[in-house]
């Protein structure tokens, strides 16, 4: 990342161990982001609450989340994102939203990766009939206010991250299925390093 590491505290020492106990590494993105840990505490917590009050699914989200990082040509993201969409909907399919196609995906999956785009590349453009091709595909209104929330969520983690340089973790590039990996031609290139 182009800051310093960020000065030592509990609370950053808490986020470092938790995420050691479930990736069995510091992502640099919490190190960045460890500048303001309270900040990152409550940022997540933010998602944690929509997603924990939504009807949308896990697939769905990592369909939202995946077709965002791509739009933005967010390679931590799109690592990260397309790896779990890949567990959904198979590393092909998610490779394709990691290029961004829809082919592969079912028809909620497909609306919910163009709404991303459309979202994270011009908002401003939306109309009635997209919203209206979120509905036909079964989502409730609740679900598509949810998706959007999330979407600007994430283009707002995106932001930071993309702005201050913090760069894909080695591990996490190396963990990802070959078809996501090669799609992910775009952003900052992972770490050379693993991080400790």
């Amino acid at each position: 990342m182009f800051l310093s590491d960020p000065p030592e505290s509990a609370l950053a020492e808490a986020q470092y161990d938790e995420e050691r106990a479930s990736e069995g590494y510091v992502m640099n993105a919490t190190r960045l982001w460890c500048w303001r840990p309270d900040v990152h505490e409550a940022f997540f917590g933010v998602r944690s609450m929509l997603a924990g009050g939504s009807a949308l699914s896990r697939a769905d989200m990592a369909v939202l989340f995946a077709a965002t990082a791509a739009a933005r040509s967010d390679s931590y993201c799109g690592l990260a994102w397309g790896t779990r969409l890949a567990g959904h909907t198979g590393p092909d399919a998610a490779a394709q939203v990691m290029s961004g196609r829809t082919g592969g995906l079912d028809p909620r999956a497909a609306a919910l990766a163009d709404w991303a785009r459309r979202v994270a590349l011009d908002p401003g453009a939306s109309t009635p009939a997209d919203v209206s091709g979120l509905r036909d595909v079964g989502l409730t209104d609740q679900e598509i206010f949810e998706a959007t929330v999330l979407i600007a969520w994430r283009l707002a983690f995106t932001a930071v991250n993309a702005a201050l340089g913090a760069e894909p973790d080695a591990q996490l590039a190396e963990s990802a299925p070959a078809p996501v990996r090669e799609a992910v031609t775009y952003g900052r290139p992972p770490a050379a390093a693993p991080s400790v």
